[in-house]
């Protein structure tokens, strides 16, 4: 079950990272799950942290979208209280989501100040690698690379199994790619320069 890091990700410090929301506008984070790619992917690996929000979890969200209630996070500590652990699990990475602009979006807005040195995204990845698929969500994504979703057992759309999922999806995407700079060209989010690895 563990799977050594393409030979283009080596060194790259880079940590995938999946966010579930309460379904409020703005979302807050009910649930993340990180993965750090220093070393061989393994299950094991993910870190996962349920949080307590302000706001109730809309009962649309939970049956529709992740399965979390209000009963599981009501003896879970909140965002303030877990907010210094997460920024030093994600200060200084290069951070990978799919669809990455709603992670970097809602992170940003839970960690004034935090500014990543550069934000991945494996959707765009995958439009590059596999242009004209019928669809790149993240589920579909995984059944077109025949990645096992058995590998991790829990719930789909929990952040702990759809951060795994990334992270496997991202090595395979990886194998295609012949140098590290390619892979940033194509898959960092817009307002973030290549070149530098940095905002403009």
């Amino acid at each position: 079950m563990t799977h050594p890091i393409p030979r283009v990700l080596a060194g790259q410090r880079l940590t995938v990272v999946d966010v579930e929301g309460n379904g409020g506008q703005p979302p807050e984070i009910v649930e993340i799950g990180v993965l750090a790619l220093d070393q061989p992917l393994h299950p094991s690996r993910v870190a996962t942290w349920l949080v307590r929000p302000r706001m109730p979890i809309s009962s649309v969200v939970t049956r529709k979208v992740h399965g979390i209630s209000n009963a599981d996070v009501a003896d879970s500590p909140t965002w303030q209280e877990v907010a210094d652990e997460i920024t030093g699990v994600l200060a200084d990475r290069v951070i990978v989501a799919h669809n990455a602009a709603v992670e970097q979006r809602v992170l940003a807005a839970h960690l004034p100040g935090w500014t990543p040195p550069l934000v991945l995204d494996t959707l765009r990845l995958a439009r590059h690698v596999w242009p004209g698929l019928d669809g790149y969500g993240l589920d579909r994504l995984i059944v077109h690379t025949g990645i096992d979703p058995e590998e991790l057992s829990g719930q789909r759309h929990r952040a702990g199994f759809d951060a795994w999922m990334t992270a496997r999806l991202l090595a395979t995407l990886a194998e295609h790619c012949d140098d590290w700079s390619v892979l940033v060209r194509v898959a960092a989010l817009p307002g973030f320069d290549a070149a530098e690895g940095g905002l403009w």
